[in-house]
């Protein structure tokens, strides 16, 4: 059969609240002009995030019964504990209420001023996380992942070259770790090959530097390795995460993303001293090291979802329903990133609105439209996110400007996503309407997530 169906029945339904342009106009200006001020109730596909808004299994609610809440030993912690080790081969394992309190605790012992960590690309909280700690995050993309709307496998790469360059000339002392995002969320959602993350262990090998992988969404770039990378397509996709993991001397992971958790985390290494530094730092922060800030319910939730997660029916699923919205847009024309993504399909919103400067943020106006004219909300992946000042206070701009549309696992149906690429279509066939945007309150770190903006005049 060519027609790949979602592979789940639904059980439980939540209803859309519609509402007006007109309301959506006033709920936009009320929210400063940045959809995360916005109220979910006011919002009718909400693409803002995958990030803990899966659709849990029955099996899932099943767990959450069955979920221990000792406060030491818990049961539930050891299925959970099996389950990380099983797919990573790490021995040890630390839970977080999810994977920005890993990136803090272990950014916060390996950081520090005059250090820096390198990586394929950053998203938002490890960056920030990094910074935080004094230390300085520098994305090493391939030069095809430079490029939206032109396709190939695996854009999602480091630049192999380059990673080695910045290691001489940073000093590898001075380099805490390597980190590869897999997928990468910040390019696109585009995948990492087997044979980039082997190069990449190699220089760390040669200059002594740990690498870890940022695995949020290690499942949908597993899958992208068995269809597109040459001696995988046999393999299964828990053996191809396995085999990733492998050449890792430890990970982060939100649970939120592959885990189809809606909350937890975890950092696994091979380190002893390492781990026993972040247990250290999690009783202080997050609580004891068999929950790590978590109930033993979620413990049990993230356990079953790591099993999930690696059934090959559900993941063709998955990426083939990006493949679909990302292939109604190109062919309508709209400039969107190509292929599709594991998780998301990105908009080129610097193409999409080249009228638009890039100090008047096109993503986010784009992101503004999209929800005025339809009432879905996205995210800004641009220069609102990852834009700097220079000395004399002038936008250092992002390396691209984008605007990430992330599809919640197992919520939302064919027809919803139809209605996406009509929604999108219809903006982009106005598109010399939009106007830019301006700052007028912002904060020294995230500020995307509070940030509030005004038409320019």
């Amino acid at each position: 059969m060519k027609t790949i169906i979602e592979p789940f029945r639904i059980k439980s339904v939540e209803p859309i609240y519609f509402n007006t342009k007109e309301e959506r106009t006033a709920n936009l200006k009320k929210a400063h002009y940045n959809p995360f001020l916005i109220d979910s109730k006011d919002v009718l596909i909400d693409l803002l995030t995958d990030s803990g808004t899966s659709a849990m299994s029955s099996l899932q609610w099943a767990g959450i019964m069955k979920g221990d809440e000792s406060y030491a030993g818990s049961p539930s912690f050891y299925e959970f504990k099996k389950a990380v080790q099983d797919i990573t081969h790490m021995p040890q394992i630390i839970p977080t209420h999810q994977g920005r309190a890993s990136e803090k605790i272990l950014f916060s012992i390996t950081g520090g001023k005059g250090k820096c960590f390198l990586s394929n690309t950053l998203f938002d909280t490890t960056r920030a996380n990094i910074e935080f700690s004094g230390a300085e995050g520098i994305d090493l993309l391939c030069e095809e992942g430079k490029k939206p709307t032109v396709p190939a496998p695996f854009k999602g790469n480091m630049d192999i070259d380059a990673l080695r360059k910045t290691v001489i000339e940073k000093g590898a002392a001075n380099i805490p770790m390597v980190i590869i995002t897999v997928t990468n969320n910040s390019g696109g959602g585009q995948p990492v090959s087997m044979q980039n993350i082997k190069e990449a262990r190699k220089v760390c090998n040669e200059f002594n530097i740990p690498l870890f992988i940022d695995a949020c969404r290690f499942a949908e770039n597993a899958y992208f390795i068995k269809l597109r990378e040459e001696g995988y397509q046999n393999k299964s996709v828990r053996e191809i995460a396995n085999e990733m993991f492998s050449y890792a001397d430890g990970c982060t992971m939100s649970a939120k993303k592959d885990a189809f958790a809606n909350i937890g985390g975890f950092l696994a290494m091979h380190s002893e001293e390492l781990a026993l530094q972040c247990r250290n730092l999690l009783i202080i922060t997050e609580g004891f090291p068999t929950y790590g800030g978590l109930a033993g319910r979620d413990l049990e939730a993230i356990a079953i979802g790591l099993n999930e997660v690696l059934d090959e029916h559900y993941l063709q699923y998955r990426i083939r329903s990006i493949e679909y919205l990302t292939e109604k847009l190109v062919a309508a024309g709209v400039p969107v990133m190509q292929p599709g993504g594991g998780h998301a399909v990105y908009l080129d919103a610097k193409a999409f609105l080249p009228h638009i400067p890039v100090d008047q943020y096109p993503g986010q106006s784009l992101v503004c439209a999209l929800y005025e004219e339809g009432g879905i909300r996205g995210v800004e992946i641009g220069s609102l996110m990852f834009g700097k000042y220079d000395p004399n206070k002038k936008l250092i701009p992002a390396q691209m400007e984008l605007v990430r549309l992330a599809i919640p696992r197992r919520v939302y149906t064919q027809s919803h996503i139809d209605y996406v690429a009509e929604v999108i279509i219809e903006v982009f066939n106005k598109r010399n309407e939009l106007k830019g945007l301006e700052i007028t309150e912002e904060t020294p770190l995230l500020r995307h997530f509070t940030a509030k903006l005004k038409p320019v005049k």
